[in-house]
Order: structure tokens, then C-alpha cells, then sequence
């Protein structure tokens, strides 16, 4: 059953990573002005595009336009973004990399620039992995960077180049914004916006934000009962007494997972954890050539507390319904619990103690609204790690139940 259970998590997977394809409204300009109507393919990008998808027509074929080929795109009450050629600084903001030196090292380049406002004073983000650079433009003039940089000193210490807020100042007058005002904003987007917001409004300028005004979930938790078939096997290097099959068993367990929306992509990734009861009992008696009675049985009642940390992917079907897939790393932390080995006369001949490593489990469901079934497989997990001339073989396969609390 789990090895069919794996193909067809990997066939849906495959099949539904294809399919999905969500074109919306929109439009592109190219490099003769020529503004086109088109539907674009809506990534909801976290970093800086560098070319789009689009189709002309419902039924057209799916076409690529470059950052060479076109000075802007949008899609409807959604995003916009313009070419442009500006000087950057892509100094690295991680810690253990950091630059010397507190001037911007800036270097030309032509970038699509994600527009957040749009009015007599307009902001602009680029950004790439964790690179975050936000520029601006006031009254048609040259579109600048608002500087911020953390590098080291001579003597290795960590400091801010906070020239931004100078900039903001110079720039961005206006009678009800003060110093302290600027001293408060963060190189961040939503201080950054708000304040170009107020900017804008204190010039009566009618602006433009084009941030995506979606309601959307940041934090989920579902109740996950499940059914789970488990295996074991064991075996001992050193006798076959002990090579032992308990076969697969039907179980029941119970989870809760904590999910958390990730806000690009269209809220279609989330991390997860899911604290999960299991359990696994199983009797084997088998023939012993060796041992008093020529029988010996093992017995054992294996219960654990699993914490899978995942990544989810969803695929919207309807606003209603989605499929989704995940991959977690499972840890298992498993009770005082033992294998236990007797005669036929009921005396105990030898004992385990149950240690566990961890695994992989890998998932496909369907989710109608609060609503959800999944399919999972888990790995193989050795659950005597601690004796050396010992191995086992542990395997689970789960449908699992889910209902959204919120």
C-alpha cells in the first residue's frame, strides 16, 4: 500500500505542478509605446521579475516578453511595475558578509521596479532574495535609491548608513511632517508607503497605491485526526531469531496543525508544524531453535509524539477550493517504551528500548473551504538507533482528516 501510496503522491504532484497556470487581466508596454491588452501570468512576485508570461486571448498560446522588450507591465487591482536604468547598491545586509565602509558602492542597471505609489511623490521596490532596495522619484525628477547600509567599521563593529532618512527630508517637505516624523520611519515597506501616503496627501495629490488589497490568511490551525497503516521490521546481525516481520498494522492517531501563510506568491506557500500522536502494537511469535520451548515472541506497543516542520504549496481550483502538497521533517520523540522478547513459557529472554530518528513524509490533499483530506507517506525510520548489531524498518502511510478552527 505505501509504495503505491508514494507513486501517486509523486504522480499528482507532477501533474498538478504542470497544470496549474493562472493568467489575469492586465497589460504591457513595449519599446514603442505601444500599450497592449493582454492577460498576464500572476506570480505575485517576491523578487524583482526579469520577463512575464502573457496570452493575448483566453485561448492563445503562452508567450514570454523581457525585460529588453517591454518599459512596463501591470495587472489589474493588482501590480505594476516599470523598466528602468538606475544606479543600485547591492551590498549584502547578511551579518556574517558584511562590507566595510558606510558609502553605497552603487553600479548601473536596468530592473524592473515594482511600483507601491503613484502620485507627486512616488516609491519604488526591487528586490532579490533577501536584497530589499526601495527608490523614489519626486515631481518627474531622476528616480534615486533611498540609501540604507549595514557594513563594519575598521575596528569590525556593525553600523547603519541611515542616509535614507536624510534624503526623506530634503526631498519630501511638507508643513505637518517633522523631523521626529522621519527619524521614526524604517527601511521598511509599509512605514516607507504610509509615509509617501501622508506626503502625498498633505500636497492634495491624488496617488496611487498599488498594493494588493486581498484579504488573506496569515495563521491557520486545524485539528488533523488520521488513520494511520503502519510496518516494522527488525533484524539482529547476529541471530535470525530475531529477523522479525510484524507486518502492517491500522491505527489511529491525532494531530493539530499550525500553519503560517507566507505573504508572496499569492498565499500559496506556508510553513507548517504539526505536533501528531502515534502509536504501533504488534505481537510475533516465530520459531527459535535456540531458546527454551523453541518459540520466542516479541511484543511491543510503540507510542510516540511526532513534530513535523513542513512546507506547504497550495493550488487554487476556486476561491472555495484548492489542492495542495507539502514535504515536512518529521522528529519523533518516542515514550519509555520496548521491544520485548519471551519464551513460550511466558519468560522474559530480552529487551529493547525504543530510540527513533527522524525522517521525511510527503503529502498531496484536497481543501474545500474549512474542510480537507490528505494522503501522506513517511519514510522508513529506525526506531532502535541505540544497539549497533540492531536495524529496523518503520513506515507509515496516513489518511488524514482535517477541519479548520481559523
Amino acid at each position: 500500500m505505501k509504495k503505491q501510496l508514494l507513486s501517486l503522491l509523486i504522480t499528482l504532484l507532477a501533474f498538478n505542478l504542470h497544470a496549474q497556470i493562472s493568467f489575469e487581466k492586465g497589460y504591457y508596454i513595449d519599446d514603442t509605446d505601444q500599450k497592449i491588452n493582454c492577460l498576464i501570468k500572476n506570480m505575485d512576485w517576491k523578487d524583482s521579475p526579469t520577463d512575464i508570461e502573457y496570452k493575448l486571448s483566453e485561448n492563445d498560446n503562452p508567450k514570454t516578453a523581457t525585460i529588453e522588450s517591454i518599459k512596463e507591465f501591470g495587472i489589474d487591482q493588482a501590480s505594476k511595475y516599470i523598466r528602468e536604468t538606475v544606479n543600485i547598491d547591492m551590498s549584502t545586509n547578511n551579518l556574517n558578509n558584511l562590507e566595510k565602509g558606510k558609502e553605497p558602492i552603487f553600479s548601473e542597471k536596468q530592473l524592473f521596479l515594482k511600483v507601491l505609489i503613484e502620485g507627486k511623490a512616488n516609491l519604488y521596490l526591487y528586490e532579490e532574495g533577501n536584497l530589499k532596495r526601495f527608490f523614489y522619484m519626486v515631481d518627474n525628477s531622476n528616480i534615486e535609491q533611498l540609501v540604507y547600509k549595514i557594513y563594519l567599521t575598521e575596528s569590525n563593529k556593525t553600523k547603519r548608513n541611515k542616509q535614507f532618512k536624510q534624503q526623506l527630508w530634503n526631498a519630501l517637505k511638507c508643513p505637518t511632517i517633522t523631523m521626529s516624523d522621519v527619524e521614526n520611519v524604517k527601511y521598511e515597506k509599509n512605514n516607507l508607503i504610509n509615509f509617501f501616503g501622508r506626503y502625498n496627501s498633505c500636497h492634495d495629490s491624488n496617488f496611487t497605491s498599488y498594493e494588493e488589497k486581498v484579504e488573506r490568511d496569515v495563521f491557520n490551525l486545524t485539528l488533523r485526526p488520521r488513520f494511520n497503516n503502519s510496518s516494522l521490521s527488525i533484524k539482529n546481525e547476529n541471530s535470525n531469531n530475531y529477523n522479525l516481520n510484524f507486518g502492517s498494522k491500522t491505527s489511529f492517531g491525532f494531530g493539530a496543525e499550525v500553519e503560517f501563510i507566507l505573504p508572496f506568491n499569492k498565499n500559496k506557500w506556508a510553513i507548517t508544524i504539526e505536533p501528531t500522536y502515534q502509536k504501533f502494537k504488534a505481537e510475533k511469535t516465530t520459531d527459535a531453535s535456540n531458546v527454551s520451548g523453541g518459540k520466542l515472541t516479541a511484543n511491543l506497543e510503540y507510542n510516540s509524539i511526532e513534530i513535523p516542520l513542513g512546507v506547504k504549496h497550495y493550488f487554487y481550483l476556486s476561491d472555495h477550493s484548492k489542492i495542495f502538497a507539502n514535504i515536512s521533517y518529521v522528529m519523533d520523540f518516542s515514550s519509555k517504551t520496548t521491544i520485548d522478547f519471551k519464551r513460550a513459557d511466558g519468560s522474559e529472554l530480552n529487551s529493547l528500548d525504543i530510540s527513533s530518528t527522524n525522517n521525511l513524509a510527503l503529502g498531496i490533499g484536497y481543501k474545500y473551504n474549512r474542510y480537507s483530506l490528505e494522503l501522506r507517506y513517511q519514510t522508513s525510520r529506525e526506531i532502535i538507533d541505540k544497539y549497533a548489531a540492531w536495524s529496523s524498518k518503520y513506515e507509515i502511510a496516513s489518511i488524514i482528516f482535517g477541519l479548520s478552527l481559523f
